[in-house]
């Protein structure tokens, strides 16, 4: 098991044996600097600790000296097994519940909605740690000099590096894509030898055992809320010396006297699919330790370079001042609080695409509420997918930093879905199509979940739909949109059957729903048709009747959705100047006035009805919520804030707080986003922020620098992409365009935007264009 004793072993042996850190100005001064996280001392705490992950498996790396921990991941590992959570009572109370809210009864209504329409369990299963990996020098504490830990993002290789009693020692920690392993190398120059102790910790019901050359874990995830455990889990390290001598001793494999010490871990569960647990993973951790052992090491790390550098270096950035990269992160954090720091920003960025390729790939889970690194058998909100915005920001970056390949696993979660959802959506409400509230786990939950304060929310399938449509409209390949069209379809036809008539206008309205997590009459959510609901439909209706046209389907369902978004009950502006977040001007009487979560304002982003030029007095509204809500939230909320700033095209406004957001309240030393507690939803929100102050898209149009903060003067971004399946390469220089190259995956008339001028261009398939920037400069 896992003790504190355990976990603090290497930091407090360091502690104890005096270290020095490495020279700062050759350490800071390293190639590379924009793209690396560096420090002068082992973690001590998780949120210090650096990931690397490769989609499906993870690891926190903590960098001790006489005692090196891996916390590890493995992305189907979760409570519980297959259940169906829908409340069987629900429908039938449902109408009783529509009936209050119309008649403003809400507390009544609250009440019944809790005793009737809630999942049974009421909570969602959890996402949990499969274990730590101990590398341990044994002996007594021994002086440390020249110490240093650091992340390359470009090559996605976690080292730490230092000499001990005269020894040069360099751990070099990756995760491979190709071979699906974690790999751990200690190695030493110079005179002297390794000693070292491997073993295996885990709070799972895990028997583990040394046999040979290897290290055998087996056992069963954890049942939960009264639903049975139903997952097997296997984990199979192979401990290889270069010299020396390999025995296994019980639960640890003892190295002596070896030059060097390589570990190549695997880890399965028999999750094969949300309905199906009858996996084999003893089988799989064979395999994969059987495909890698005969790989060299060099090789196998310059695989796993490679495979990573095909996703993250097709884009570059540059911000500018990068000089801050002299300090260690964690100081350079705390420094930002005091200075302007541009590369730091740029440093953000790219930290957000090295953590979206590390926690979502092709056949992995999607990212969750902390990506796929999770120390916690019971984690914060069970580090599940909560897709009233959570989700859904995971995967604002996909796009426009050029990851498509990284939403496969959230366009998976959602067929999915679509499979439970379409049970909830018959057994609760008695519709057609499918439906999905605020959270859903690897089971593919559904049903309303925790209170109906939170979880009465039936929007959460209809918002992750609108991501299909950016696949689509980044990529532009039908192929893909035929695939996802049925799964869009069926989330329009629940609303289709469930809209109801607002008695007091006529318009068509969600109810029973909320606007996440706000309250209007003291503690009470519940409503009709928030504006955040509308806005979703709006969306929803739009784009799935689009798809029905390109694909030359479903004439007759395209019309139909149209003349029900013309019906959906629209925008409000309320006596404050602000955009109403409910159908009734409740906003003032709203007990939290800065609220988290700032769901009225969907419209202007992700979505873009609100527009500065198409609708300046929605944008006007908008605007004033803003400043009424506040700039300082929990850290994707403050992410969110710094997104809609750069829509509203003012980007001083939407550096502050990006610079709230990147120091010591809202980042901690390892760069994580602190809710706090570690949320990963704020990383991507902060690199989607930098992208809008960069580059937007709508339609035809791609706006250039629309927000560009001063701090940002010169700069550059190589390989953004806009919507129209079309890259950008983008120089800047005095806040204007230097250098414009676009280049376009299929035929198609742009327009090129700065400030008020256009410039139209026609672009080719395939070919880079040099856009003339003189025209847009006046």
């Amino acid at each position: 098991m896992v003790t504190r004793r355990t976990i603090l072993e290497g930091t407090l042996m360091l502690a104890a044996g005096a270290y020095v850190p490495a020279p700062l100005a050759a350490a800071g001064a390293r190639k590379g600097a924009g793209h690396r996280l560096w420090y002068r001392q082992p973690a001590q705490e998780w949120t210090q600790a650096l990931p690397i992950g490769n989609g499906r498996i993870g690891a926190m790396v903590f960098g001790g000296v006489e005692t090196e921990r891996l916390q590890l991941n493995e992305d189907t590992l979760w409570s519980s097994g297959p259940y169906e959570p829908v409340n069987p009572r629900a429908r039938e109370a449902l109408p009783d519940v529509r009936r209050l809210i119309a008649e403003g009864r809400f507390v009544e209504a609250h009440e019944l909605a809790n005793a009737r329409l809630m999942a049974t369990p009421l909570v969602q299963m959890a996402y949990q740690s499969f274990g730590d990996l101990f590398l341990t020098m044994p002996g007594p504490p021994a002086p440390v000099r020249d110490y240093e830990r650091a992340l390359d993002l470009d090559s996605a290789i976690a080292t730490t590096r230092f000499i001990r009693n005269g020894v040069r020692h360099e751990r070099t920690m990756f995760a491979s894509s190709r071979q699906q392993l974690l790999v751990v190398r200690h190695a030493i120059s110079g005179e002297g030898t390794l000693d070292l102790d491997v073993r295996l910790a885990s709070a799972q019901e895990m028997t583990v055992t040394a046999q040979g050359d290897r290290l055998i874990a087996r056992g069963r995830n954890r049942a939960a809320h009264g639903v049975a455990a139903a997952l097997r889990v296997a984990g199979l390290m192979q401990v290889q010396s270069e010299g020396g001598t390999l025995t296994a001793e019980e639960d640890r494999i003892v190295v002596r006297r070896a030059r060097a010490v390589t570990v190549l871990v695997a880890m399965g569960t028999s999750f094969r699919r949300f309905d199906d647990v009858s996996g084999d993973p003893d089988a799989l951790v064979r395999d994969w330790i059987a495909a890698a052992q005969p790989i060299p090491f060099a090789q196998l790390q310059a695989e796993a370079i490679a495979e990573h550098r095909r996703l993250y270096r097709r884009v570059r950035i540059d911000l500018g001042d990068d000089s801050g990269a002299a300090l260690p992160t964690d100081e350079r954090i705390q420094a930002a609080q005091t200075r302007d720091d541009p590369g730091l920003a740029a440093l953000y960025f790219n930290y957000g695409r090295y953590l979206l390729i590390g926690s979502s790939r092709p056949g992995s889970q999607a990212s969750n509420l902390q990506g796929i690194w999770n120390d916690s058998i019971d984690p914060p909100w069970g580090s599940k997918y909560t897709i009233n915005i959570n989700t859904q920001m995971n995967y604002w970056p996909a796009e426009v930093t050029a990851l498509p390949e990284c939403v496969e696993p959230l366009v998976r979660l959602v067929r999915e879905l679509a499979v439970s959802g379409a049970r909830t959506a018959r057994e609760m409400y008695g519709a057609r199509g499918w439906v999905a509230h605020h959270n859903t786990d690897l089971w593919r939950a559904s049903a309303p979940i925790d209170e109906a304060s939170w979880g009465l929310w039936p929007m959460g399938g209809a918002w992750l739909c609108t991501h299909l449509w950016e696949r689509w409209d980044y990529g532009r390949d039908e192929a893909f949109l035929r695939t996802v069209y049925p799964l869009m379809r069926g989330a329009a036809l629940f609303f289709v059957d469930t809209l109801q008539t607002d008695p007091r206008t006529g318009l068509l309205v969600t109810s029973p729903s909320l606007s996440p997590e706000n309250m209007h009459h003291g503690k009470i959510t519940l409503c009709a048709g928030p504006a955040m609901d509308q806005q979703i439909l709006r969306d929803l209706f739009d784009q799935t009747a689009r798809a029905a046209d390109i694909l030359d389907t479903d004439a007759d369902f395209a019309a139909q959705l149209r003349a029900l978004r013309a019906r959906l009950a629209p925008d409000h502006i309320g006596a404050q100047g602000q955009l109403q977040e409910w159908q009734e001007d409740w906003d003032a009487q709203a007990p939290d006035p800065h609220h988290r979560h700032v769901s009225h304002l969907y419209g202007l982003f992700p979505s873009q009805q609100i527009d500065l030029d198409a609708t300046p007095a929605l944008a006007a509204a908008a605007r004033k919520s803003l400043e009424l809500r506040g700039d300082k939230a929990t850290g994707w909320a403050t992410a969110w804030r710094a997104s809609l700033w750069a829509r509203l095209r003012e980007g001083d406004h939407a550096h502050d707080i990006l610079r709230f957001l990147l120091g010591p309240e809202r980042t901690y030393p390892n760069m994580f986003d602190a809710h706090p507690p570690f949320q990963i939803d704020g990383n991507f929100g902060g690199t989607t922020a930098i992208a809008e102050m960069l580059v937007q898209s709508r339609g035809d149009e791609i706006l250039l620098l629309p927000a560009l903060p001063s701090a940002w003067p010169q700069g550059s971004v190589h390989g953004l992409r806009v919507r129209g399946a079309c890259a950008l390469d983008l120089t800047w220089r005095a806040g204007k365009p230097a250098r414009l190259m676009l280049i376009s995956d299929i035929d198609a008339d742009r327009v090129v935007r700065f400030g008020p001028r256009r410039l139209a261009v026609s672009l080719k398939a395939g070919r880079a264009y040099r856009v003339p920037v003189a025209p847009l400069l006046g």
